[in-house]
């Protein structure tokens, strides 16, 4: 009886805790289920703030973006009620990126490029990443290029890489591999060589794609255990690659 009372007890200070530090309403509900509720609550939410380290923070944001998905992006929706800044149009359009809202995330984009902020490199990368996910590749393609024209000291690996891929969208697939080839030389991590590869595949050039799908391969083998968890899609997919051009 002693201990369901304390369970009891636990239960209810870690609601309070909750409800009086802003923590999404579901908690209430994960904390009343016995036993894994508590500690869910306890190692997601209690122990990162205990412990202050980046990684565990880090971990736990992880977690709780699949307890809730839309929690990132209820927040920066807020955020932008409130301040309408530009960092706030900023944040809240890639949130929306990342839900596959591309209309809406174009409409900030665009909105935030405005004033001193009319050609800043970051927003105008995060609008053709938007109109690349819209499927606009034509207008995609377009913003990256005044993004350059505007900002010629400005390098992004993933601009370089989006660009590749808005070039091969548009068909051009001579310099869609010229651009694959340039951007795997400096993009951190194999998915440019891949998508290199792939290309070269479908434009029926094999021993090329073969060669560079097993150097993406090769790579990973002496890559960090953690290199290799990151990357497991594109390595997978590298690996694939060599098995079917092999048979």
């Amino acid at each position: 009886m002693a201990g369901v009372g304390l369970s009891y007890i636990l239960n209810i200070m870690l609601i309070v805790h909750a409800l009086r530090t802003g923590r999404p309403y579901y908690w209430i509900f994960i904390i009343m289920t016995p036993v894994i509720g508590p500690i869910s609550y306890i190692l997601v939410e209690l122990l990162p703030e205990f412990l202050g380290d980046y990684r565990a923070k880090r971990a736990m944001k992880g977690i709780r973006r699949k307890l809730d998905p839309g929690a990132d992006l209820r927040h920066h929706e807020k955020q932008n009620r409130i301040s309408d800044s530009v960092d706030a149009k900023r944040h809240l359009a890639a949130e929306l990126v990342n839900a596959e809202r591309y209309d809406e995330a174009v409409d900030h984009y665009r909105n935030a490029l405005t004033g001193i902020y009319q050609h800043d490199p970051d927003l105008m990368l995060g609008l053709a990443t938007a109109q690349f996910g819209q499927a606009a590749y034509p207008q995609a393609k377009e913003t990256l290029e005044l993004l350059i024209e505007h900002n010629p000291e400005f390098k992004s690996p993933d601009g370089h890489l989006l660009y590749a891929r808005i070039v091969e969208a548009c068909g051009d697939i001579e310099n869609a591999l010229h651009e694959y080839e340039s951007a795997a030389g400096t993009y951190p991590g194999p998915e440019a060589s891949v998508r290199y590869a792939q290309l070269l595949e479908r434009s029926d050039r094999q021993a090329q794609a073969q060669k560079v799908f097993e150097q993406v391969v090769d790579a990973a083998e002496l890559a960090p255990r953690h290199f290799r968890k990151s990357q497991k899609e594109w390595i997978n997919a590298a690996k694939e690659g060599v098995r079917r051009l092999r048979d």
